[in-house]
């Protein structure tokens, strides 16, 4: 009876490995298009195992950092999708191009923001079974993804309803020699306004309590924690609800393959919330 045994354990093994990889979410690189930009950009579209019989699922933005790509989430945060799947939503990772997510003010081959918050939008809202609703979108991002996920949000709350940020540049202006930023706004020394007008500490006036549905994570030991603290406290001086949460960790995909699990968490939380009539 020895052989039978193992024959029959290795049928049920092989089930369960069949089980869960048919019930898993769907990684898909697609190539979108910009027509501010006339070209072709590649992005990650994750879909729930049960997408084929969903009627329309909510859908999460996520932006990646400076020096990144597209891939970086689904290569550097592994496991991460599963959240598709638990939460039963669409995960969406644009390529941003170093672009911080602007609209360049001096470089018109970088509309960022028109791309992620119109172009992309209406591209994965006409292909995919999607909540086309303020209701229905969340973005957030990490580092260079974190300035471009609020500074988006903040410019285009008709688009999105909720909004997070890890390890976010949330304050440029500390910074005016880094991340080619100046190639984008031009410099600093030079072109002042546009950076004032253009980083995230600034963009507090658009905000009125509970705009936004607002998550803010960053670690102790981040060089970007500084202004991402300074940003609570404004948050807290004109009384708009966000979640803050600092606990110890770095500038590193450790710190993000943890912190993404709560921001997605907190976005299906305002997914659930019912709608008021």
């Amino acid at each position: 009876m020895k052989y039978p045994n193992k024959h029959l354990s290795f049928i049920a093994l092989l089930f369960i490995v069949i089980f869960h990889t048919a019930n898993a979410a769907v990684v898909d690189t697609v190539l979108t298009y910009s027509p501010s930009m006339k070209k072709n950009i590649k992005a990650v579209v994750i879909t729930p195992d049960n997408y084929a019989s969903a009627v329309a699922l909510p859908v999460v933005y996520l932006l990646h950092g400076y020096g990144g790509n597209y891939a970086d989430w689904i290569l550097k945060a592994k496991g991460f999708e599963k959240s598709a799947d638990l939460y039963q939503m669409i995960v969406v990772c644009p390529d941003g191009n170093n672009s911080w997510y602007w609209d360049s003010p001096v470089d018109e081959m970088y509309k960022y923001e028109t791309y992620v918050s119109e172009e992309l939008v209406r591209w994965i809202d006409g292909k995919y079974k999607t909540i086309k609703d303020r209701k229905g979108r969340a973005i957030t991002g990490l580092s260079m993804g974190g300035h471009g996920a609020l500074f988006l949000a903040f410019k285009h709350q008709d688009v999105f309803g909720a909004a997070g940020s890890m390890s976010g540049g949330v304050d440029i202006r500390p910074f005016p020699n880094n991340w080619d930023m100046s190639a984008r706004l031009g410099k600093y020394s030079e072109r002042p306004e546009n950076w004032e007008k253009n980083t995230v500490a600034n963009m507090l006036y658009l905000l009125t309590p509970n705009s936004l549905s607002l998550i803010i994570d960053c670690g102790t030991e981040d060089f970007f924690y500084k202004v991402n603290e300074n940003l609570h406290q404004q948050l807290q001086l004109r009384n708009i609800p966000h979640d803050f949460i600092a606990r110890p960790g770095g500038h590193n995909w450790p710190y993000w393959t943890n912190a993404i699990n709560y921001q997605l968490l907190f976005m299906n939380t305002y997914f659930k919330i019912p709608v008021k009539k």
